[in-house]
């Protein structure tokens, strides 16, 4: 007889001072059991090409809200949005255990550091479209580059072609 294995599908996760996200990545996912609580997260599904069981049991290192958890299910992953209960310092690691699981890993899209400016990851897309609009020419007016009258060597004719 084969040894039954635990299968545990590939779980990112991020974080702020006041919020964590977690994402699940396990494609064709079916009906995921997903239970929530201040202290845990469990999940089970079906899923991959070969509809396989999944599970997941997460104890958090701190307590978190799980009245005010969003979550999103696509094809691909299943998303967390989980406020923390208390906001404060980033948390030293996810769970409480601080032996990290090998299906565990920082997502990079979505993580800063604690240092980093909180506003600094706010405004920037706020002022891009303003930027750009500047960057049209004198004011944010219109600029057609067949206007530029120029003095410059480079619009002089070139010369014919011997043969």
């Amino acid at each position: 007889m084969g040894e039954i294995t635990t299968l545990h599908p590939s779980t990112k996760w991020a974080q702020r001072r006041d919020r964590l996200w977690l994402t699940i990545e396990l494609s064709d996912c079916q009906k995921p059991d997903i239970s929530l609580d201040s202290n845990s997260l469990r999940f089970s599904a079906k899923g991959g090409k070969e509809q396989k069981t999944y599970t997941l049991d997460l104890k958090f290192h701190q307590e978190v809200n799980p009245e005010e958890c969003k979550q999103n299910v696509t094809a691909r992953e299943i998303c967390f949005n989980i406020k923390k209960k208390e906001e404060g310092p980033y948390w030293p690691r996810l769970l409480k255990d601080a032996k990290k699981p090998s299906y565990l890993h920082t997502d990079f899209s979505r993580w800063r550091d604690e240092d980093d400016s909180e506003e600094e990851d706010t405004t920037a897309d706020d002022n891009f479209e303003a930027m750009m609009n500047q960057m049209g020419g004198a004011g944010g007016q219109d600029f057609d580059p067949g206007d530029v009258n120029s003095d410059d060597s480079d619009d002089e004719g070139l010369p014919d072609l011997e043969s």
